[in-house]
């Protein structure tokens, strides 16, 4: 057998190959060479409920989780999604046959597409998109079409153009990929604009993924309604969602589907050869944060809400425009303010410029030119971190 050489064909199938290493590896490890503070990758630096970490514990020490848990997901984890979707959304779900626990939202959303698409199908979905959108609709061979959330300034947020999206449906769309709230904008759907994606679904009849993992995110008046609660969705919506974001166990990997039976059974027969089960113990820990009060939900959003607003005037002090977010803990600011309009180069300056690392946009976009101006901040951080940031940043405006 002889070895590969300069002139063989690519090891990386052509699908896969605009994809290389993340923007947030680039960053993070340019964080660390620098010393500066990574407000670039969205992850908490600090651990969720110590109860809820001790119930992972307590599963370990007492053997549940530690082989392989079934298929669909441990059966406590499968009963409190159910219980949780209902509670808040008045959506009944059968646990045995309407719901599965996957490795986090991202493997959810890898599985839901490989189940779901054909290789040609189009795919909607909103740019700027998480990363992983675009990489999971290439896998399964589908083609991925973007409608943009554009830029209000007057406004001060990103808006969805319900003409623009109508127009993108053709006779070879699929599915819409619907993620709300909206990472990395902030931008929480309105149920006016969720009516009228719910209409044009039924309509042209497509299936629908949405990604809520930001559910329990919503700041100021902004709500958050699954599009599983309009009429003729259910049975056409595959509803994802997770623990990372809302219980700030990132590194657990806990994430569902919800949806109707054959939506799940089609979601799980690509699920099962991905990873398979996973996060054992840790499902059992998951099903006791779903049932913590509605006051841990509500002091969760009060403290990023504060969050949200100590980095936003930081932000704005540092001379940068600041779109702030309704949903999520990301903020999006303009950096054209400062006389600038290239976001990785403006990344990748920062760190030696002001001590604070960020994510430039225009990596979520496939229409790199409407995402260049625009570079986006993590606020999932501890108070003083963010107060740190804000003061190093005010280097930038002088």
């Amino acid at each position: 057998m002889t070895g590969m050489t300069s002139s063989a064909r690519p090891l990386l199938n052509r699908r896969l190959a605009e994809f290389g290493t993340t923007i947030f590896a680039e960053m993070s490890a340019l964080a660390l060479s620098t010393g500066a503070i990574n407000l670039g990758q969205g992850f908490p630096d600090t651990d969720g409920p110590e109860e809820i970490r001790e119930a992972a514990v307590r599963a370990l020490r007492d053997g549940r989780g530690n082989q392989y848990p079934p298929g669909p997901g441990v059966p406590e984890l499968r009963t409190a999604v159910t219980a949780h979707q209902q509670r808040l959304y008045g959506l009944s779900y059968d646990p045995d046959t309407e719901v599965l626990v996957t490795a986090g939202a991202t493997e959810a959303i890898a599985a839901a597409l490989l189940a779901l698409l054909e290789p040609g199908d189009e795919v909607i979905a909103f740019e700027p998109y998480y990363d992983s959108y675009a990489a999971c609709i290439a896998m399964a061979g589908g083609r991925r079409v973007p409608v943009t959330l554009r830029a209000h300034e007057d406004e001060g947020r990103f808006r969805l153009d319900l003409d623009e999206l109508r127009d993108a449906v053709t006779d070879r769309t699929r599915l819409l990929l619907i993620n709300t709230p909206h990472n990395p904008t902030g931008t929480v759907l309105t149920r006016e604009e969720l009516a009228a994606i719910a209409q044009l679904a039924v309509e042209r009849d497509l299936l629908v993924v949405t990604d809520e993992v930001y559910e329990h995110l919503v700041f100021d008046d902004a709500e958050h309604v699954p599009l599983a609660t309009f009429p003729g969705m259910r049975e056409r919506t595959v509803t994802i969602s997770s623990s990372g974001k809302t219980f700030s166990f990132t590194g657990w990997k806990v994430g569902w589907v919800t949806g109707a039976p054959e939506l799940v059974t089609a979601v799980r027969s690509a699920k099962q050869y991905l990873t398979y089960v996973s996060a054992g113990p840790f499902q059992y820990a998951v099903a006791e944060a779903l049932s913590l009060p509605e006051s841990y939900f509500t002091d969760f959003r009060a403290d990023m809400l504060a969050k949200r607003d100590l980095l936003a005037a930081g932000l704005a002090e540092a001379g940068l425009r600041v779109y702030r977010p309704s949903g999520t803990y990301f903020i999006t600011t303009d950096i054209r303010p400062l006389g600038e309009s290239d976001g990785f180069a403006f990344c990748r300056g920062l760190p030696e410029r002001a001590g604070v690392v960020a994510i430039p946009n225009a990596v979520f976009y496939d229409h790199r030119e409407e995402g260049a101006p625009f570079v986006r901040f993590a606020f999932c951080k501890r108070t003083r971190v963010l107060k740190e940031a804000a003061s190093r940043l005010k280097t930038l405006s002088t």
